[in-house]
C-alpha cells in the first residue's frame, strides 16, 4: 500500500457490564438527583459555570470516596480502563492505575458543555445513566485541527477516520472512554428529560 496510516486517534465505546444496567441505571439516576437535592455548594457552582444544568465537578468531584454506589463503578471502571490502557500499549512501569475524580452531570433542556479537555490525567471517561431519545452525543475534535492552516475543506461524503469532527451518541448503559487530551463538547440538550451521565478521570501512579 502507498498510504499507510499514522498516529492514530482510539475511543473506547462498550456496555459497563453485561446485564443488569436498566435496575443499575434507575438507581443511580435516583442517587444522582438526591445528590443534587443535597450539594448546594454544586448548584451555586453550576448557576455560574453550567447554566441550566447541575455538576458536582467543582464541589464534589471524589464522589467514590463517599458513596458504596460510586465505589462499586470505581472497580467497573477500572476493569474497561485498564483493557483500554493495554490497547494503546502503554507501559506502566509497573505502576498502578487510579481513579482521581469522579462527578455527575445532569442536563436539563438547555444545557451544553462547552469544548475542553481533561488535564491531569491519561484516561478520561463519561458513563451515560439516563438518555432520552434526541439527547446529544459526545462531540470528539481532530486533535490536529489548529494545525490544517491552508488545507481545503473535507468532501461531505468523507469518510469517518478523515472528518475533522465525530459524534458517539449518548446511550444509556453504555461507557466510553478517551485519551484525556483529547478534547471534547456536548451540544445544548434539546429534549425534555433530563440527561444524566458520570465523568471521571484516571492517573497511573
Amino acid at each position: 500500500m502507498p498510504i499507510r496510516a499514522w498516529f492514530p486517534t482510539f475511543i473506547y465505546n462498550e456496555p459497563l457490564q453485561k446485564s443488569g444496567l436498566t435496575q443499575l441505571n434507575l438507581e443511580l439516576a435516583e442517587e444522582c438527583r438526591r445528590l443534587r437535592d443535597f450539594d448546594v455548594a454544586g448548584r451555586r457552582w453550576s448557576k455560574k459555570n453550567y447554566p441550566g444544568g447541575y455538576t458536582s465537578y467543582a464541589s464534589m468531584n471524589e464522589l467514590h470516596r463517599f458513596s458504596s454506589t460510586f465505589a462499586e463503578l470505581e472497580k467497573k471502571f477500572t476493569r474497561h480502563v485498564q483493557v483500554f490502557a493495554r490497547s494503546l500499549e502503554m507501559d506502566l512501569r509497573g505502576r498502578s492505575i487510579r481513579l482521581t475524580d469522579l462527578w455527575v452531570n445532569i442536563m436539563p433542556p438547555t444545557t451544553a458543555h462547552s469544548l475542553h479537555l481533561h488535564p491531569l490525567s491519561f484516561i478520561s471517561g463519561t458513563y451515560y445513566v439516563a438518555t432520552p431519545a434526541g439527547c446529544s452525543g459526545l462531540k470528539f475534535e481532530d486533535p490536529r485541527l489548529d494545525r490544517f492552516m491552508a488545507a481545503p475543506p473535507k468532501r461531505t461524503s468523507t469518510r469517518e477516520e478523515n472528518q475533522a469532527h465525530i459524534t458517539y451518541p449518548a446511550e444509556a448503559g453504555q461507557l466510553i472512554l478517551f485519551e484525556s487530551w483529547l478534547r471534547h463538547e456536548v451540544a445544548a440538550h434539546r429534549v425534555p428529560e433530563e440527561r444524566i451521565s458520570v465523568s471521571f478521570n484516571f492517573n497511573w501512579s
